[in-house]
């Protein structure tokens, strides 16, 4: 059964609690959601960072994380490489960002040595719970990559497949974004679109898998825009994953939900060893939260 709402994230079967390497967790707002986390009984934190400080604001906020276990260290490279090696050694399940910029612990997920990469790609999948549409869906990428070429655009649609995979989707539809439905050799969306079409038409992407493209948004959401522009298509106003060309479009749709249209939302990095939770300073406390069962879940799944 898919989830359908971000609430039921929180009533997941947490039977065994995932392990969570947080990176820089001298960080208030995260720590609230780490220990509210861990309070629900998705997660078991490590903590690593700077320790009094970590110390401090457990003690002022009340939180219930005194007796979990705790790594001092107040270098941000050297914590970032604690964290990844606690994943890529199995004593982490996946890795969140505390008070860290994002390029550090990047860097040490990608790092070659003892680093979480692949043979994919990192990239961004958020979830967005959005009153007018009828189930949760995956924008992608709108995060990581500035202008996906089209092999950067299969791994992004394999890396969030998995997401919707994890979460009970036995059938996901992609929607390849672009500005009009026909091709033009002039829009390198709608060519990429076209070319992600066949190629899974001819069997590239696992089985449940669609497709589409290219349409415009509301193609993608809204089944009487499609009937009304006589575009037939299985995944026209059924979406669930809408795949973006350039960073600029996931981000502006992303915050539109978000400031507009009221949504909820959850986001991860895939395309590593193991999901990355990256949170921004203005999530909220909520999105946070989100963000660390869909972490969980994802562990879980890969296992």
């Amino acid at each position: 059964m898919a989830i359908n709402k971000l609430e039921e994230l929180l009533k997941f079967d947490y039977e065994e609690k995932m392990k969570l390497a947080v990176v820089a967790s001298h960080d208030e707002e995260v720590l609230e959601a780490v220990s509210e986390a861990r309070n629900i009984g998705i997660i078991e934190p490590i903590l690593i960072g700077d320790k009094k400080k970590t110390k401090s604001i457990i003690k002022e906020k009340g939180l219930r994380l005194q007796n979990c276990e705790m790594i001092d260290e107040s270098d941000l490279t050297r914590a970032a490489e604690i964290g990844v090696r606690a994943v890529s050694e199995g004593r982490a399940h996946f890795i969140m960002k505390g008070l860290i910029d994002t390029s550090i612990l990047l860097k040490q997920i990608l790092n070659k040595e003892y680093g979480l990469r692949t043979d994919s790609l990192l990239s961004h999948t958020m979830l967005y719970e959005i009153p007018s549409y009828h189930k949760i869906i995956y924008l992608t990428d709108g995060g990581m990559n500035l202008v996906p070429g089209l092999e950067d655009k299969v791994k992004i649609i394999e890396n969030s497949v998995k997401v919707c995979k994890a979460l009970g989707n036995d059938e996901v539809k992609v929607a390849c974004l672009a500005a009009k439905e026909k091709v033009n050799p002039k829009m390198e969306a709608t060519v990429h679109a076209d070319e992600l079409k066949k190629m899974c038409d001819n069997g590239k992407f696992e089985s449940g898998v669609i497709v589409d493209g290219p349409m415009a948004l509301d193609l993608a959401v809204s089944r009487h825009a499609a009937e009304i522009k006589g575009y037939n298509s299985k995944v026209a106003g059924d979406a669930d994953i809408l795949l973006v060309p350039n960073i600029e479009m996931g981000n502006g749709i992303g915050k539109s939900i978000t400031y507009f249209a009221g949504g909820k939302s959850a986001g991860i990095v895939m395309g590593a060893k193991a999901p990355v939770v990256l949170v921004s300073r203005a999530d909220s406390h909520e999105a946070k939260l989100y963000s660390i069962a869909l972490g969980s879940i994802i562990s879980k799944y890969q296992l």
